[in-house]
C-alpha cells in the first residue's frame, strides 16, 4: 500500500478552495451585473416616477431644483405615454408651494403643459441638459416668518443643430414640514443680474 504524498494532497485542497472561492465571486458579481442591467433598462421616465417623495423628498433647494429639472427634461426630451405624462405632471406639482399650486387646477396645469410640449415638438426643441447653481451660490434668507431660497438653473435647449442656454431664476419657500417648495421662477434676461 502506497502512502499519498502530503504535498500533493495539500495542493489539491488549495486548488479546490480557490475554485470554490472563484465560483462564489463569479455568482455574486453575476447577480450584481443582472441587477445593474435591469436598472439600465428602466427608462429615465420610469426612474423618476419610481421616486417616493413621501419618504425621499429632496433635502435642499438645489436638490429640489435638480429633481424638478429632471422632470422638465423628461417633458421636453423623452418619450412617454399619456399616463406617464399625467404622473410626471402630478409629481412636478408636488414640488410646488401651495400658493403656486392654487393658481391653477391640476387640469389647467396639465392642459397648459400639453400645449407647451406640443409647441416644443413642432419646433423640434428639446432640453438636452441642465446645470443648477452650485450650493455656494444658493441664497437662503428669512423673511416674513418663512425661510426662502433663490437659485438659478441653466437649461441647454437644442433645436436641430442649434444649441442655446436659457437661464431661469427660481424662488423657493420652506413649508411647515421643512420641505423646500418652488414658489415661482422667471427667465433671466441677458445682462440681468450683472453688476
Amino acid at each position: 500500500m502506497k502512502r499519498k504524498n502530503p504535498a500533493r494532497v495539500i495542493i489539491v485542497f488549495v486548488v479546490l478552495a480557490i475554485a470554490v472561492v472563484g465560483l462564489f465571486f463569479y455568482i455574486s458579481n453575476r447577480s450584481k451585473m443582472i441587477d445593474e442591467g435591469k436598472q439600465q433598462q428602466m427608462s429615465v421616465v420610469s426612474q423618476i416616477l419610481s421616486r417616493n417623495l413621501e419618504t425621499n423628498y429632496p433635502p435642499t433647494p438645489k436638490e429640489v431644483l435638480k429633481f424638478y429639472s429632471e422632470i422638465t427634461q423628461c417633458f421636453y426630451g423623452e418619450e412617454y405615454t399619456d399616463e406617464e405624462l399625467v404622473k410626471l405632471a402630478t409629481l412636478s406639482r408636488r414640488l410646488f408651494d401651495d400658493e403656486l399650486v392654487a393658481n391653477q387646477t391640476d387640469e389647467q396645469y396639465l392642459s397648459a403643459l400639453k400645449m407647451d410640449i406640443e409647441s416644443w415638438k413642432r419646433d423640434k426643441k428639446v432640453i438636452s441638459s441642465y446645470s443648477v447653481s452650485a450650493s455656494t451660490d444658493v441664497q437662503e434668507y428669512s423673511y416674513d416668518g418663512f425661510e426662502w431660497a433663490q437659485l438659478y438653473c441653466i437649461y441647454t435647449v437644442r433645436m436641430g443643430t442649434n444649441v442655446a442656454p436659457i437661464q431661469e431664476h427660481f424662488i423657493m419657500r420652506k413649508d411647515d414640514r421643512g420641505h423646500w417648495k418652488i414658489l415661482g421662477w422667471k427667465p433671466v434676461e441677458p445682462g440681468e443680474g450683472d453688476e
